[in-house]
């Protein structure tokens, strides 16, 4: 019998991570399908080895779940509060299912241990979805991208969670330059609006943020991009090396 193995973990302390990506003109997350309890959600997350840094527990966790290796990971909030987790509507479902699922392997002191108050890191994490091969974790029934403007209910306070990564995201995406990693190498002024609109969910004036954009000094203008069609050719970008 194979132990669940809880011992070479640190204690009360795990992290989830909120993976964005960008199609087809919309801000998605990739989030997974919760084996336990009916119809429910979860972020992306795992436990921290007690031989490594959370820097490269979150690396680690995201290969597993997407299968790419130097992600773009921005931790932006510690989930600390008292009641997390050991108070949720999800947690007795989890430990009944959990010894369901292998009551030899899942004890009551390792459900116990699983479903006891932990203190979450919240990572972000930014991929190119056409890049991403989602793998399903084991409590995973599978991952499934959904639109920032879909989002199930979720277990826990992952909701919470989603929405404070994408508050930070927001936050960062001048400052970091955080569109390189959602856009292709060479983008234009227009595909990079449209992601600025899909990740603040509002509208912009081309004009006004062509100039703010320009103003920051960290684009480089290449050739024109030729289509064939009638309208003038726009320019093509890339952010600057």
């Amino acid at each position: 019998m194979k132990k669940f193995g809880e011992d070479k973990y640190i204690a009360h302390l795990s992290i989830d991570c909120v993976i964005f990506g960008y199609q087809d003109k919309e801000l998605k997350v990739l989030i997974s399908k919760f084996k336990f309890g009916k119809g429910s959600w979860s972020l992306p997350g795992g436990y921290i080895l007690k031989t490594e840094g959370i820097d490269k527990a979150a690396s680690r966790i995201l290969k597993e779940r997407t299968g790419l290796e130097n992600i773009y990971l921005e931790q932006f909030r510690v989930f600390g509060d008292e009641n997390r987790i050991a108070s949720s509507q999800y947690r007795e479902i989890v430990k009944s299912e959990l010894s369901k699922f292998d009551e030899q392997r899942f004890t009551s002191d390792v459900t116990d241990w699983m479903t006891s108050r932990f203190v979450c890191i919240g990572y972000y994490a930014l991929v190119d979805i056409n890049k991403v091969a989602p793998q399903a974790g084991e409590f995973d029934e599978y991952l499934e991208w959904r639109s920032i403007k879909d989002i199930p209910e979720m277990i826990h306070d992952h909701g919470e969670i989603l929405t404070v990564g994408l508050e930070a995201l927001r936050e960062h995406l001048d400052q970091k330059l955080l569109g390189f990693n959602l856009l292709p190498e060479t983008f234009t002024m227009r595909e990079v609006q449209q992601l600025y609109e899909a990740v603040y969910n509002r509208s912009f004036v081309i004009t006004n943020f062509q100039k703010r954009l320009l103003d920051l000094n960290v684009l480089e203008r290449l050739e024109k991009k030729y289509t064939g069609a009638a309208n003038k050719a726009p320019y093509l970008y890339r952010f600057r090396k």
